[in-house]
């Protein structure tokens, strides 16, 4: 048998079950659109879309055999368009400088940073001597000092107040976090704080009435619920974690627990799987009603709306709207009769994610969800293909629990432990202790609130739903004390998640023995991240902070400045310990200087190749023969990683610049401004300057001309 003849049979033993792949190829089309090292061209992005409409003509003229490849690349391609569609459609002006001054806009967000303060997120934004073409859409507040005489803050409150704001900050290592990126898809033109009192400006602005009911809710659920078992309640019910102390999400997050906090998929299918049988269960009990109405497809119905208003109470962030997308696909499977949990239905609730959000694909939430999902379903559609039984019937649902718990847990162990840098070592047993009080208990109890609450009896559903939220509390506390509870690893390799999640879908939806090369895949992504080298020198952006790698860990150069990129430093490597800690391992190698202050700067006479010299003020200094980084250098390379070679010679590692590369959310001294790509930029490339009104000039992405 020829080799295109063994391809093709291939491909025929896999129909049926191609369809798994649309998504996986997309997703891979949005990866190497984010991999790129500078932003696509218009020219190139137009070529790109054409090819997509000649693609789609001559599709239908490919061989039945070579078709499925065909299809994979003009996936891979769409996936591609789509990502760049998408970071264009959200561009908006980014704060250039650092500013401080007056700040008014409206109250669109109210959460909490991770120092425990107060944040609003503000849109309607005006800034003091910024003009409106300047301005960016949206900003971020965290509210520090004694705020007892602030103004009230609630979504849909026009506030002012006096603060400093500055761009979104750059990965604080080269290959780290992008919070540019992360920024720019979430509208957030600059960051700040503020220490003067909140003052409301001419009370409520038009819209975000649901955010008023939001509030309105929480404030009923933490007044009802007061501390924790409030906030808790209040972050499943409403999305708002406002109320919640830090003390208690660390225990969330050392047990495994903490996302039952998120509203996700878990949290929308116990809604909706709640209201569908509620709803059957009241059907079925009138005669007339079972006999003659199709009563499964308006029990899925119902559960549908009731998953919209869950939705929109809930605030609709990205996690939200994804748990929403994939319980919309299981009911309306239901609702036209078909199978409602499928790898079929996983894979479109996956295709309208990506379509709606592709940065999305970076997100733990995304890569998290979809790796249980899948995974859950895969398994049990196993367990239901070979026939397999759970034991006797009285207990099943126990064994069915266990099974959830332990396939969820190990297909979004090594995700969660890539990105948060653990492995809680106990979360299994935490989250059978758990989860099923969820289900059984807190879920129905919160519907049950929101029924009565029109009555003012709310407090019934809620004091009910405490008795579990103040379980789950207990089991995450008594967790997250067992010694050794949680294991820390350091960041893998950007390969390391791409490879794992390559074999387990080839485990999951391959037919036939092929599917076994996944779990090799599998081995050789946990190889490479076991093989992984943190850089044995790193240097923040402003000259701030140097972090040395020594036999005891990593060393840091200062034990307070840098607070935030110490900590992540720190995580990246494995460890989770105080800075002065790491600080007190410090001892500058040979070599290497870190000056700090203008004394220090001044002082300073010279240095010799091939050694470092790191400085938080500007050295006068230029043309060094050594390597020399002080804040205006480092405004062009971002953060530095360094390696020391064999000769014991200093050699540039990575900078976060050539990492990140020039792309529309960066901001590096010396880039080429990216153009920003609209329709009627397109319009006027074609039709020149001298456009008639409504053929705006094209941009670049800070809104000058």
């Amino acid at each position: 048998m020829g080799l295109i003849a063994r391809f093709e049979s291939v491909m025929a033993g896999q129909r049926g079950a191609l369809f798994g792949w649309v998504p996986v190829c997309l997703a891979i089309g949005v990866g190497l659109y984010f991999a790129l090292p500078v932003e696509p061209s218009i020219l190139a992005l137009c070529t790109a879309a054409a090819a997509l409409i000649g693609a789609g003509v001559v599709a239908p003229r490919i061989g039945e055999g070579a078709r499925p490849l065909f299809i994979a690349g003009v996936l891979i391609l769409a996936g591609g368009v789509i990502a760049a569609g998408r970071a264009h459609h959200v561009a908006g002006p980014v704060l250039e400088f650092r500013y401080y001054g007056a700040i008014e806009g409206r109250v669109v967000a109210v959460d909490r940073s991770q120092s425990d303060a107060l944040r609003l997120t503000l849109d309607r934004v005006r800034l003091d001597r910024v003009t409106p073409d300047r301005t960016p859409a949206r900003v971020r507040i965290s509210l520090h000092g004694d705020r007892s005489q602030d103004a009230r803050a609630e979504p849909g409150s026009a506030i002012m107040i006096t603060g400093h704001l500055s761009p979104p900050s750059g990965p604080v290592e080269p290959g780290g976090f992008d919070f540019q990126r992360h920024a720019w898809f979430a509208r957030l033109g600059a960051v700040g704080y503020a220490r003067s009192p909140l003052m409301a400006a001419g009370g409520s602005v038009d819209g975000m009435r649901v955010g008023r009911v939001r509030a309105a809710a929480s404030q009923r659920i933490t007044t009802a619920l007061p501390g924790d078992i409030g906030g808790f309640a209040s972050a499943i019910t409403t999305g708002d974690r406002s109320a919640i102390s830090q003390d208690a999400l660390e225990d969330l997050r050392a047990s495994n627990l903490a996302h039952l906090l998120a509203i996700s998929g878990l949290h929308m299918g116990l809604m909706s799987g709640v209201v569908f049988a509620a709803l059957r269960l009241l059907l079925a009990a009138i005669p007339r009603v079972a006999l003659r109405w199709p009563t499964r497809a308006i029990a899925a119905g119902g559960a549908l709306i009731v998953a919209a208003g869950y939705l929109a109470l809930s605030g609709g962030n990205v996690a939200t709207q994804r748990a929403f997308i994939m319980v919309a696909v299981a009911l309306c499977a239901l609702m036209i009769g078909r199978r409602a949990i499928s790898l079929r239905a996983v894979a479109i609730a996956a295709v309208i994610v990506l379509i709606l959000r592709p940065e999305t694909l970076f997100s733990p939430g995304f890569q998290m969800s979809f790796a249980a999902t899948t995974a859950l379903v895969a398994v049990f559609g196993l367990i239901r293909d070979r026939g397999w039984r759970l034991g006797p019937a009285w207990i099943q649902p126990a064994v069915a629990v266990f099974i959830s718990s332990a396939v969820a847990g190990l297909a979004t162990a090594p995700v969660a432990a890539a990105h948060f840098n653990a492995i809680a070592q106990y979360g299994l047993i935490a989250n059978l202790a758990s989860v099923p009080l969820m289900g059984v208990l807190v879920m129905p109890a919160a519907l049950l609130a929101a029924v009565l609450s029109p009555l003012g009896l709310e407090w019934i559903g809620l004091e009910i739903m405490g008795l579990g939220l103040r379980w789950i509390l207990f089991v995450a506390g008594l967790v997250a004390d067992l010694p050794d509870g949680r294991r820390f690893v350091p960041s893998p390799d950007p390969l390391v998640l791409p490879l794992f999640a390559l074999g387990s879908l080839l485990l999951m939806l391959w037919v036939g023995r092929m599917r076994w090369a996944g779990g090799v895949v599998v081995a050789a992504s946990f190889v490479l991240w076991a093989q992984t080298d943190r850089p044995d020198l790193l240097i923040d952006a402003e000259g701030k902070l140097v972090g040395l790698m020594t036999p005891e860990g990593r060393a840091l150069s200062r034990d307070r400045a840098g607070g935030f990129v110490a900590r992540n430093w720190l995580e990246n490597d494995g460890e989770r310990i105080a800075q002065d800690v790491a600080a007190a391992r410090w001892q500058a190698p040979p070599g290497v200087a870190h000056l700090t202050g203008k004394r220090a700067a001044a002082a300073f006479v010279g240095c010799r190749a091939g050694e470092l010299v790191i400085s938080n003020t500007v050295l006068e200094a230029q043309d060094l023969p050594c390597h020399a980084h002080d804040p205006k250098r480092l405004r062009t390379t971002g953060a530095v990683a360094y390696r020391l070679g064999p000769d014991k010679k200093w050699i540039l590692h990575a900078t976060a610049r050539g990492a990140a590369g020039e792309r529309l959310w960066t901001r590096w001294e010396g880039q080429r401004k990216t153009q920003r790509l609209t329709f009627t930029a397109l319009r006027e490339r074609f039709l020149g300057a001298g456009a008639p009104t409504g053929q705006i000039a094209l941009r670049n992405n800070t809104g000058e001309p």
